[in-house]
């Protein structure tokens, strides 16, 4: 046997150092790491058999073994891929980032690529064993070459490590983990089988570990009072156990998954007690392959609206599970959406715990957009009876959804719970914009309730009609009573009330829909176009006109508060309203802005004031005008669910007219 002391690359230190400190985010990942491995070096062996059977030698089942041995403080795993040379060794373990798996594809070509896509291509996995190994020895020996051309890796991690050849009957690799005193907990059966359960319980191949069963102490005197024996405890039986799954759900043929097994599946990776209001489960074939499981909750989690949680859907490479919070996968807007995609080849970086940017990534968010809102939109027309919706584009197969009877009535459910959290697509996905919009739904001076549509808006615009009218406000209430509305009630034309916090914002985002622009009535001068006759038009203009010095005169006492002040036409029974310039900013959102703590500009809003109401009709030659004019705006302020700036001082001019 020969045995030598090799230097790592120049790197080595700095690597591992990061390895140790800073690259993963949990300490358990190793092992997740490692039986990755592991079962890639099986499935490189696969792919060699394919060509020569006897590199199974006696032992053609595949398959990854888990052990400890408390007393050495090792953790083992072994497995009987296909294994390594001495030279291999000092090649792929000697070197940062080379696992050698790279080097293995880059010889592929042709349909080969293809056969061998479920080969990983990870790199520096196997030095996460010294997050809480200081020393790991590697035993393996390559499929193919005689029992006496085996290898052993010894090394610290500091600088350097040793090889010597030693004989290994079995082929394939062990790598033990001689664990440091600060990570004795992965010397417990019970902790390792949670870790393989989260993170590989899917791999294909069986990973097994030794039965334990407790067993009574060693009795030693049987006089003793006390029974005579030495503590009793858990004892391995000698029998390989399978502990993980092998099989992922979103694996299986459709035909084989039964509604409570996608309900239930839902459960375990959502931690949710209720069934979800629908999925949908394909297969994307084309330049990039994966698997989607996606699913819409029923209830918003309490956490919804907390953008910095992280939320996504759960990541796997060839079953093999990468992360929880996939983000990069599934946009913000998005963040009710639960599920799995199983990718067969996606870049990662070293950590493996963030995606890299590509085309790949891309792809794959795209796609699920898409099925995403696939799924809103099918849910939408059972809402209305409609037919269902069109499926995705691009190269889909083997897709199921829920039952299409269970989902009528749900959309309403569903807007209730995530509607207000949709609309941030309308600013953040511009290439979905237009589906996006006929999602969305709102009350209106017709219904109540949360349920028509801009499609169904324009379906019954008056004839004439050239926009589609809304306001914004902060309740229902507010909107419906809000006298911008009058002159619209008063020529039955329907306006949309928004009263989610997000609308204001999101409608900057949305400048028409179908090509009729999106009017908010209250910014600007009203202008009911076609609507408005002539004869209405032209009293307006010599109402204004006879109106001048008393406007004149309002201009000047509120000249602090008002940028402007106007007679208007879009009022009936109030005396006067708030409205904002087409490009200003709400006085609404400038309330928001503020009580959420960033700063508004300080603008002006309009007063239009209504100079047939008996209130305004009072101005001219009151001795009062400057206290009416000023409670003329508190009340519109009010009216709009602002607040005077100085309400004391509101209080004071009512009580002194009253009196």
């Amino acid at each position: 046997m020969s045995k030598q002391t090799l230097s790592f690359q120049a790197e080595v230190a700095q690597l591992l150092h990061l390895v140790t400190h800073s690259l993963y985010s949990n300490q358990e990942i190793f092992l997740r790491e490692l039986v990755s491995n592991a079962s890639d070096a099986c499935d490189k062996l696969r792919f060699e058999a394919l060509n020569n059977n006897a590199l199974y030698e006696d032992a053609p089942n595949l398959e990854v073994r888990v052990s400890f041995d408390k007393a050495a403080k090792t953790l083992t795993i072994t497995d009987n891929g296909i294994g390594m040379s001495e030279q291999e060794a000092i090649d792929h373990l000697g070197t940062i980032a080379k696992s050698g798996t790279k080097d293995f594809m880059g010889k592929l070509s042709g349909d080969q690529k293809q056969d061998a896509q479920l080969i990983g291509q990870f790199g520096v996995g196997f030095y996460s064993g010294f997050i809480v190994a200081d020393k790991i020895t590697v035993e393996s020996r390559r499929a193919g070459l005689k029992a006496e051309d085996g290898v052993r890796w010894v090394s610290s991690g500091s600088g350097d490590f040793e090889v010597e050849t030693i004989t290994r009957a079995a082929r394939g690799t062990s790598v033990i983990l001689h664990l440091r005193d600060d990570a004795e907990e992965y010397l417990n059966a019970w902790k390792l089988k949670s870790i393989i359960g989260k993170y590989s319980d899917h791999i294909s191949l069986p990973i097994l570990m030794e039965k334990e069963e407790w067993r009574d102490g060693e009795l030693i005197n049987p006089n003793d009072e006390n029974g005579g024996r030495q503590p009793g405890g858990m004892v391995k039986t000698g029998e390989w156990e399978t502990i993980n799954k092998a099989s992922a759900l979103w694996t299986r043929p459709k035909k084989d998954i039964t509604d409570e097994q996608y309900a239930e599946f839902y459960k375990t990776i959502s931690h949710d007690y209720e069934a979800p209001l629908t999925w949908a489960h394909n297969r994307v074939e084309g330049n990039t392959e994966y698997t989607q499981l996606l699913y819409i909750p029923a209830k918003a989690p309490f956490d919804l609206w907390n953008r910095d949680k992280k939320a996504g859907v759960k990541l796997y490479v060839k079953r093999v599970f990468i992360m929880d919070d996939a983000e990069a996968l599934m946009p913000s807007y998005l963040r009710f959406v639960k599920g799995v995609i199983d990718s067969t080849d996606l870049p990662l970086n070293v950590s493996r715990e963030l995606l890299q940017e590509s085309r790949d990534v891309r792809l794959i968010r795209d796609g699920s957009v898409k099925r995403v809102l696939s799924m809103l939109e099918d849910l939408a027309k059972h809402d209305r009876h409609d037919a269902p919706a069109e499926g995705t584009n691009g190269d889909v197969i083997d897709v199921v959804d829920a039952d299409d009877k269970a989902k009528e009535g749900k959309y309403s459910q569903f807007y209730a719970e995530f509607g207000a959290v949709l609309k941030e697509g309308l600013g953040e996905d511009f290439a979905n914009r237009e589906r996006l919009a006929k999602l969305l739904r709102f009350a209106s001076t017709t219904s109540d309730t949360v349920t028509v549509g801009f499609a169904d808006y324009k379906a019954r615009m008056k004839e004439g009609q050239e926009a589609i009218y809304y306001i914004t406000a902060d309740t229902l209430a507010a909107a419906k009573n809000s006298p911008q509305l009058e002159v619209f009630k008063k020529k039955g034309i329907e306006v949309l009330l928004m009263t989610d916090r997000v609308d204001e914002w999101a409608l900057n985002y949305l400048q028409d829909f179908d090509g009729t622009p999106l009017q908010s009535v209250a910014k600007g001068a009203v202008d009911l176009g076609k609507l408005q006759d002539e004869a209405e038009k032209k009293a307006a203009e010599e109402t204004a006109e006879a109106f001048k010095p008393v406007l004149a005169k309002l201009k000047e006492a509120l000249k602090d508060k008002a940028e402007d002040v106007r007679v208007t036409t879009r009022l009936v029974d109030s005396p006067a309203c708030l409205v904002v310039q087409d490009d200003g900013m709400s006085t609404q959102l400038a309330r928001m802005l503020k009580q959420a703590g960033q700063q508004a500009p300080e603008t002006k809003p309009v007063l239009e004031v209504n100079p047939e109401h008996a209130l305004v009709k009072k101005l001219d030659g009151s001795v009062h005008f400057h206290d009416l004019a000023h409670i003329l705006f508190d009340q519109a302020l009010l009216a709009e669910g602002g607040l005077p700036d100085d309400p004391a001082a509101y209080v004071k001019r009512v009580n002194a007219l009253l009196a």
